[in-house]
Protein backbone atom coordinates (compact mmCIF):
# COMPACT_ATOMS: atom_id res chain seq x y z
CA UNK A 1 0.00 0.00 0.00
CA UNK A 2 1.03 3.58 -0.47
CA UNK A 3 1.84 5.78 2.74
CA UNK A 4 0.69 9.17 3.31
CA UNK A 5 3.53 10.48 5.02
CA UNK A 6 1.99 13.81 4.53
CA UNK A 7 -0.67 13.68 7.19
CA UNK A 8 -0.41 15.62 10.40
CA UNK A 9 -1.33 13.03 13.55
CA UNK A 10 -1.87 14.75 16.93
CA UNK A 11 -0.59 12.96 19.49
CA UNK A 12 -1.33 15.40 21.92
CA UNK A 13 -2.68 14.27 25.17
CA UNK A 14 -1.29 10.39 24.30
CA UNK A 15 1.21 11.12 27.10
CA UNK A 16 4.05 11.37 24.49
CA UNK A 17 7.34 12.84 25.70
CA UNK A 18 8.08 14.44 22.28
CA UNK A 19 4.53 16.96 22.25
CA UNK A 20 3.19 16.62 25.95
CA UNK A 21 6.18 17.34 27.84
CA UNK A 22 7.69 19.99 25.65
CA UNK A 23 11.52 21.18 26.77
CA UNK A 24 11.46 24.02 29.88
CA UNK A 25 11.14 27.11 28.28
CA UNK A 26 9.09 26.26 25.26
CA UNK A 27 5.97 27.42 24.67
CA UNK A 28 2.65 25.28 24.07
CA UNK A 29 2.94 25.61 20.41
CA UNK A 30 6.53 24.99 19.88
CA UNK A 31 6.93 22.63 16.69
CA UNK A 32 8.67 19.10 18.42
CA UNK A 33 11.38 18.71 16.58
CA UNK A 34 13.26 16.84 19.34
CA UNK A 35 12.82 13.52 20.60
CA UNK A 36 14.18 10.86 18.19
CA UNK A 37 10.78 9.25 17.73
CA UNK A 38 8.94 9.90 14.75
CA UNK A 39 5.80 11.81 13.23
CA UNK A 40 5.10 9.18 10.80
CA UNK A 41 2.00 6.41 10.83
CA UNK A 42 3.10 3.40 11.43
CA UNK A 43 3.32 0.49 8.96
CA UNK A 44 -0.36 -0.78 8.61
CA UNK A 45 0.68 -4.58 9.41
CA UNK A 46 1.71 -3.61 12.47
CA UNK A 47 -1.60 -1.78 13.42
CA UNK A 48 -3.59 -5.36 11.86
CA UNK A 49 -1.37 -7.48 13.97
CA UNK A 50 -2.42 -5.67 16.46
CA UNK A 51 -5.78 -4.91 16.13
CA UNK A 52 -6.03 -8.74 16.06
CA UNK A 53 -4.22 -8.97 19.50
CA UNK A 54 -6.30 -6.99 21.20
CA UNK A 55 -9.41 -8.56 19.73
CA UNK A 56 -7.71 -12.13 21.89
CA UNK A 57 -8.74 -10.36 24.83
CA UNK A 58 -6.34 -11.36 27.24
CA UNK A 59 -2.87 -9.79 27.53
CA UNK A 60 -0.81 -11.97 29.95
CA UNK A 61 2.53 -13.07 30.43
CA UNK A 62 4.65 -13.12 27.06
CA UNK A 63 7.84 -15.28 26.09
CA UNK A 64 10.51 -12.85 24.15
CA UNK A 65 12.28 -16.22 23.87
CA UNK A 66 9.28 -17.72 21.67
CA UNK A 67 10.88 -19.37 18.30
CA UNK A 68 8.73 -17.13 16.31
CA UNK A 69 9.77 -13.94 18.11
CA UNK A 70 13.60 -14.83 17.43
CA UNK A 71 13.14 -16.25 13.74
CA UNK A 72 11.93 -12.75 12.97
CA UNK A 73 14.76 -10.97 14.39
CA UNK A 74 17.24 -13.56 12.89
CA UNK A 75 15.54 -13.53 9.65
CA UNK A 76 15.29 -9.25 9.56
CA UNK A 77 18.61 -9.13 9.86
CA UNK A 78 19.57 -11.97 7.31
CA UNK A 79 17.95 -10.23 5.00
CA UNK A 80 18.88 -6.22 5.42
CA UNK A 81 22.65 -7.05 6.34
CA UNK A 82 23.24 -10.97 5.22
CA UNK A 83 23.97 -11.26 8.97
CA UNK A 84 23.46 -14.62 11.11
CA UNK A 85 22.58 -14.43 14.05
CA UNK A 86 22.38 -17.39 16.23
CA UNK A 87 19.04 -18.00 17.83
CA UNK A 88 20.46 -18.59 21.34
CA UNK A 89 22.63 -15.17 21.32
CA UNK A 90 19.65 -13.01 21.12
CA UNK A 91 18.04 -11.76 24.50
CA UNK A 92 15.75 -9.26 25.19
CA UNK A 93 15.83 -5.71 26.71
CA UNK A 94 13.26 -3.37 27.53
CA UNK A 95 15.62 -0.46 25.56
CA UNK A 96 18.88 -0.26 24.05
CA UNK A 97 19.56 2.32 27.23
CA UNK A 98 18.92 -0.34 29.97
CA UNK A 99 20.63 -2.77 28.24
CA UNK A 100 23.70 -1.00 28.15
CA UNK A 101 23.45 -0.35 32.03
CA UNK A 102 22.98 -4.20 32.21
CA UNK A 103 26.23 -4.57 30.12
CA UNK A 104 28.16 -2.51 31.75
CA UNK A 105 27.07 -4.15 35.27
CA UNK A 106 27.79 -7.63 33.32
CA UNK A 107 31.75 -6.47 31.94
CA UNK A 108 33.14 -3.94 34.11
CA UNK A 109 33.79 -2.92 37.66
CA UNK A 110 32.71 0.05 39.30
CA UNK A 111 35.61 2.68 38.60
CA UNK A 112 36.66 0.96 35.14
CA UNK A 113 37.00 3.51 32.15
CA UNK A 114 34.23 3.52 29.18
CA UNK A 115 35.58 4.75 26.32
CA UNK A 116 32.78 7.42 24.29
CA UNK A 117 32.98 9.25 21.19
CA UNK A 118 31.40 12.75 21.44
CA UNK A 119 29.34 14.62 20.62
CA UNK A 120 27.55 11.25 21.30
CA UNK A 121 24.34 10.04 22.23
CA UNK A 122 24.16 11.48 26.08
CA UNK A 123 22.52 8.70 27.70
CA UNK A 124 25.78 6.78 27.35
CA UNK A 125 27.35 8.98 29.66
CA UNK A 126 24.19 8.87 32.63
CA UNK A 127 24.55 4.92 32.61
CA UNK A 128 28.58 5.05 32.44
CA UNK A 129 28.30 7.39 35.88
CA UNK A 130 25.26 6.22 37.21
CA UNK A 131 26.42 2.89 37.20
CA UNK A 132 29.86 3.90 39.10
CA UNK A 133 31.95 3.75 36.21
CA UNK A 134 34.49 6.66 34.50
CA UNK A 135 33.61 8.27 30.93
CA UNK A 136 36.93 8.81 29.02
CA UNK A 137 36.36 10.81 25.97
CA UNK A 138 37.80 10.43 22.63
CA UNK A 139 36.49 12.85 20.67
CA UNK A 140 35.51 12.44 16.73
CA UNK A 141 37.56 14.93 14.45
CA UNK A 142 35.50 17.06 13.19
CA UNK A 143 36.47 17.88 8.99
CA UNK A 144 35.07 21.27 7.84
CA UNK A 145 35.60 20.85 4.97
CA UNK A 146 33.50 17.91 3.85
CA UNK A 147 31.71 18.50 6.61
CA UNK A 148 31.23 15.33 8.15
CA UNK A 149 33.30 13.19 11.14
CA UNK A 150 36.07 10.88 11.40
CA UNK A 151 37.22 8.32 14.37
CA UNK A 152 40.76 9.76 16.18
CA UNK A 153 42.20 6.29 15.70
CA UNK A 154 45.68 7.69 17.53
CA UNK A 155 43.22 8.69 20.45
CA UNK A 156 41.49 5.85 20.51
CA UNK A 157 44.78 3.53 20.84
CA UNK A 158 45.89 5.69 23.90
CA UNK A 159 42.41 5.32 25.54
CA UNK A 160 42.67 1.18 25.14
CA UNK A 161 46.35 1.19 26.04
CA UNK A 162 45.49 2.05 29.77
CA UNK A 163 45.37 -0.20 32.44
CA UNK A 164 41.95 0.78 33.52
CA UNK A 165 40.03 0.82 30.48
CA UNK A 166 37.01 -1.77 30.62
CA UNK A 167 35.67 -1.23 27.06
CA UNK A 168 33.85 1.34 24.84
CA UNK A 169 30.37 1.80 23.56
CA UNK A 170 30.07 2.19 19.92
CA UNK A 171 27.17 4.77 18.19
CA UNK A 172 27.11 2.73 14.89
CA UNK A 173 25.11 4.24 12.95
CA UNK A 174 26.24 7.49 14.92
CA UNK A 175 23.87 9.58 17.27
CA UNK A 176 24.07 12.47 16.66
CA UNK A 177 26.31 13.21 13.78
CA UNK A 178 25.14 10.87 11.16
CA UNK A 179 27.99 8.97 10.35
CA UNK A 180 27.68 5.17 8.82
CA UNK A 181 30.93 3.85 9.76
CA UNK A 182 32.19 1.81 6.66
CA UNK A 183 33.61 -1.82 7.06
CA UNK A 184 37.42 -0.58 7.20
CA UNK A 185 36.63 1.96 9.51
CA UNK A 186 35.13 -0.71 12.21
CA UNK A 187 38.05 -3.57 11.21
CA UNK A 188 40.47 -0.64 12.48
CA UNK A 189 38.40 -0.13 15.42
CA UNK A 190 38.53 -4.18 16.30
CA UNK A 191 41.99 -4.33 15.73
CA UNK A 192 42.68 -1.73 18.18
CA UNK A 193 40.39 -3.28 20.61
CA UNK A 194 41.74 -6.58 19.99
CA UNK A 195 45.75 -5.33 20.84
CA UNK A 196 44.39 -4.92 23.95
CA UNK A 197 41.83 -7.14 24.83
CA UNK A 198 38.82 -4.75 25.12
CA UNK A 199 35.26 -5.16 24.51
CA UNK A 200 32.96 -3.30 22.47
CA UNK A 201 28.90 -2.70 23.46
CA UNK A 202 27.87 -1.52 19.63
CA UNK A 203 24.55 0.38 20.01
CA UNK A 204 23.29 -0.34 16.22
CA UNK A 205 19.66 0.92 16.75
CA UNK A 206 19.68 3.43 13.69
CA UNK A 207 21.14 0.57 11.69
CA UNK A 208 17.36 0.40 9.08
CA UNK A 209 17.55 3.98 8.77
CA UNK A 210 20.44 4.49 6.01
CA UNK A 211 20.39 7.16 2.92
CA UNK A 212 20.04 5.54 0.09
CA UNK A 213 22.77 4.47 -1.06
CA UNK A 214 24.50 3.66 2.19
CA UNK A 215 24.97 0.28 3.89
CA UNK A 216 25.28 -0.49 7.52
CA UNK A 217 27.80 -3.08 8.62
CA UNK A 218 26.70 -5.30 11.76
CA UNK A 219 29.97 -4.81 14.24
CA UNK A 220 29.47 -8.33 14.76
CA UNK A 221 28.83 -9.86 11.23
CA UNK A 222 32.84 -8.80 10.44
CA UNK A 223 34.41 -9.64 14.02
CA UNK A 224 35.47 -12.91 13.18
CA UNK A 225 37.24 -14.84 16.36
CA UNK A 226 36.77 -11.16 18.11
CA UNK A 227 33.52 -11.76 18.59
CA UNK A 228 33.37 -12.68 21.99
CA UNK A 229 34.36 -9.41 22.82
CA UNK A 230 31.54 -7.84 21.31
CA UNK A 231 27.92 -7.12 21.95
CA UNK A 232 25.47 -5.70 19.77
CA UNK A 233 22.26 -3.78 20.59
CA UNK A 234 19.13 -3.19 17.55
CA UNK A 235 15.69 -3.20 17.72
CA UNK A 236 12.37 -1.96 16.01
CA UNK A 237 11.83 1.27 17.83
CA UNK A 238 13.60 3.57 15.85
CA UNK A 239 13.00 1.64 12.28
CA UNK A 240 9.66 1.59 12.68
CA UNK A 241 8.50 4.12 15.12
CA UNK A 242 7.86 1.89 18.02
CA UNK A 243 9.91 2.97 20.75
CA UNK A 244 7.04 3.27 23.46
CA UNK A 245 6.46 -0.82 23.21
CA UNK A 246 9.73 -0.88 24.85
CA UNK A 247 11.57 -3.70 23.60
CA UNK A 248 15.40 -4.27 21.80
CA UNK A 249 17.52 -7.29 20.81
CA UNK A 250 20.36 -8.15 22.43
CA UNK A 251 23.12 -9.64 20.30
CA UNK A 252 25.41 -11.71 23.17
CA UNK A 253 28.18 -14.48 20.91
CA UNK A 254 29.76 -14.98 24.44
CA UNK A 255 28.84 -17.82 26.57
CA UNK A 256 29.93 -16.28 29.97
CA UNK A 257 28.38 -13.24 28.97
CA UNK A 258 25.36 -14.83 28.12
CA UNK A 259 25.62 -16.05 31.66
CA UNK A 260 26.11 -12.71 33.54
CA UNK A 261 23.70 -11.32 31.62
CA UNK A 262 20.51 -13.79 33.09
CA UNK A 263 22.24 -13.33 36.49
CA UNK A 264 21.55 -9.35 36.00
CA UNK A 265 18.35 -9.22 34.21
CA UNK A 266 16.90 -11.67 35.39
CA UNK A 267 18.17 -12.89 38.46
CA UNK A 268 18.62 -9.32 39.89
CA UNK A 269 16.44 -6.97 38.48
CA UNK A 270 13.60 -9.65 36.75
CA UNK A 271 13.73 -8.29 33.48
CA UNK A 272 13.24 -11.10 30.86
CA UNK A 273 9.43 -10.49 29.81
CA UNK A 274 7.86 -8.64 27.10
CA UNK A 275 4.42 -6.88 26.97
CA UNK A 276 2.21 -9.38 24.31
CA UNK A 277 2.21 -5.72 22.17
CA UNK A 278 6.01 -5.37 22.06
CA UNK A 279 5.97 -9.13 20.53
CA UNK A 280 3.20 -8.57 17.86
CA UNK A 281 4.70 -5.35 16.89
CA UNK A 282 8.31 -6.79 16.58
CA UNK A 283 6.98 -9.95 14.67
CA UNK A 284 4.83 -7.79 12.40
CA UNK A 285 7.41 -5.37 11.59
CA UNK A 286 10.32 -8.06 10.97
CA UNK A 287 7.75 -10.53 8.83
CA UNK A 288 5.93 -7.87 6.89
CA UNK A 289 7.29 -4.40 7.72
CA UNK A 290 9.97 -3.89 4.61
CA UNK A 291 7.34 -2.06 2.21
CA UNK A 292 6.48 0.78 4.74
CA UNK A 293 10.45 0.56 5.33
CA UNK A 294 11.48 1.67 2.17
CA UNK A 295 8.84 4.47 1.58
CA UNK A 296 9.61 5.41 4.94
CA UNK A 297 13.35 5.61 4.31
CA UNK A 298 12.92 7.62 0.90
CA UNK A 299 10.40 10.39 2.18
CA UNK A 300 12.98 10.91 5.16
CA UNK A 301 15.80 11.25 2.83
CA UNK A 302 13.40 13.63 1.07
CA UNK A 303 13.23 15.84 3.73
CA UNK A 304 16.66 15.75 4.96
CA UNK A 305 17.89 17.02 0.99
CA UNK A 306 14.69 19.56 1.39
CA UNK A 307 16.11 20.94 4.89
CA UNK A 308 19.59 21.01 3.95
CA UNK A 309 19.18 22.80 0.63
CA UNK A 310 16.92 25.60 2.60
CA UNK A 311 19.71 26.41 4.96
CA UNK A 312 22.37 26.34 2.38
CA UNK A 313 20.49 28.89 0.40
CA UNK A 314 18.91 30.80 2.94
CA UNK A 315 20.43 30.65 6.06
CA UNK A 316 24.27 30.06 4.64
CA UNK A 317 26.32 30.57 7.98
CA UNK A 318 24.57 27.38 9.02
CA UNK A 319 27.11 24.50 8.63
CA UNK A 320 24.69 21.24 7.90
CA UNK A 321 27.28 17.95 8.76
CA UNK A 322 26.09 15.11 5.94
CA UNK A 323 24.00 12.70 7.72
CA UNK A 324 24.41 9.21 6.14
CA UNK A 325 22.32 7.93 8.31
CA UNK A 326 19.42 8.25 11.07
CA UNK A 327 16.25 10.76 10.75
CA UNK A 328 18.45 13.26 12.56
CA UNK A 329 20.25 16.40 11.07
CA UNK A 330 23.09 18.13 12.70
CA UNK A 331 23.54 21.40 12.10
CA UNK A 332 26.29 24.31 13.39
CA UNK A 333 24.75 27.23 14.43
CA UNK A 334 28.53 28.89 16.13
CA UNK A 335 28.09 31.50 12.97
CA UNK A 336 25.23 32.85 14.37
CA UNK A 337 25.99 32.17 17.63
CA UNK A 338 29.24 34.63 17.30
CA UNK A 339 26.74 37.40 15.15
CA UNK A 340 24.55 37.25 17.72
CA UNK A 341 27.10 37.30 20.88
CA UNK A 342 25.55 34.34 22.42
CA UNK A 343 26.56 31.22 23.74
CA UNK A 344 24.79 27.95 23.26
CA UNK A 345 22.55 28.57 26.19
CA UNK A 346 21.29 31.79 24.42
CA UNK A 347 21.12 29.82 21.56
CA UNK A 348 18.60 27.32 23.35
CA UNK A 349 16.47 30.20 24.56
CA UNK A 350 16.47 31.93 20.87
CA UNK A 351 15.17 28.46 19.67
CA UNK A 352 12.96 27.91 21.99
CA UNK A 353 11.21 31.09 22.85
CA UNK A 354 11.80 33.45 19.51
CA UNK A 355 11.84 30.77 16.89
CA UNK A 356 9.53 28.27 18.32
CA UNK A 357 11.23 25.57 17.89
CA UNK A 358 11.89 22.30 20.14
CA UNK A 359 15.50 20.82 19.27
CA UNK A 360 17.54 18.63 20.82
CA UNK A 361 20.62 21.05 22.04
CA UNK A 362 23.56 20.27 20.63
CA UNK A 363 25.75 20.78 23.93
CA UNK A 364 23.68 17.61 25.87
CA UNK A 365 25.97 15.67 23.20
CA UNK A 366 29.01 16.84 25.27
CA UNK A 367 30.89 19.89 24.61
CA UNK A 368 32.35 19.61 21.32
CA UNK A 369 27.88 20.12 20.39
CA UNK A 370 28.06 23.49 21.79
CA UNK A 371 26.07 26.21 19.13
CA UNK A 372 24.52 22.91 17.59
CA UNK A 373 21.36 21.80 17.10
CA UNK A 374 19.99 18.53 16.38
CA UNK A 375 16.67 18.65 14.37
CA UNK A 376 14.49 15.41 13.73
CA UNK A 377 13.37 15.35 10.11
CA UNK A 378 11.00 12.36 10.45
CA UNK A 379 7.96 14.59 10.56
CA UNK A 380 5.52 15.55 7.59
CA UNK A 381 6.94 17.85 5.30
CA UNK A 382 4.80 20.78 6.13
CA UNK A 383 6.22 20.65 9.82
CA UNK A 384 9.67 20.80 8.32
CA UNK A 385 8.85 23.69 6.42
CA UNK A 386 7.40 25.29 8.93
CA UNK A 387 10.38 25.06 11.16
CA UNK A 388 12.89 27.08 7.93
CA UNK A 389 10.22 29.43 8.35
CA UNK A 390 10.72 30.04 11.89
CA UNK A 391 14.07 29.89 11.42
CA UNK A 392 14.44 31.74 8.50
CA UNK A 393 12.42 34.91 10.61
CA UNK A 394 14.80 35.14 13.44
CA UNK A 395 18.09 34.59 11.82
CA UNK A 396 17.37 37.33 8.93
Amino acid sequence: MQYNFDEIIDRSHTFAVKVDNLPHGCPKDALPLWVADMDLPCAQPIIDALHERIDRRIFGYTEYSSAECKQSVVSWHRRRFDWQIAEDDIFFSPGVVPALAFLLEALSSEGAGIIIQPPVYHPFALKIQNTGRRVLHSPLIKDEEHRTYRMDYADLERQFARPDTAGMILCSPHNPVGRVWSEQELRQLIEIAARYGKWIISDEIHADLTRFGVRHTPLLKIAGSYADHIAACTSPSKTFNLAGAQLSNIIIPNQDWQRKWKQITEARYSVSMASPFALTALIAAYTHGEDWLEQARRYIDANIAYAADFLRAHLPKTVVYNTEGTYLMWIDFSAYCAAYRIDEKGLEKLMQQKARIAFDEGYIFGAEGACFERLNAACPRSVLEECMRRLLHVFT
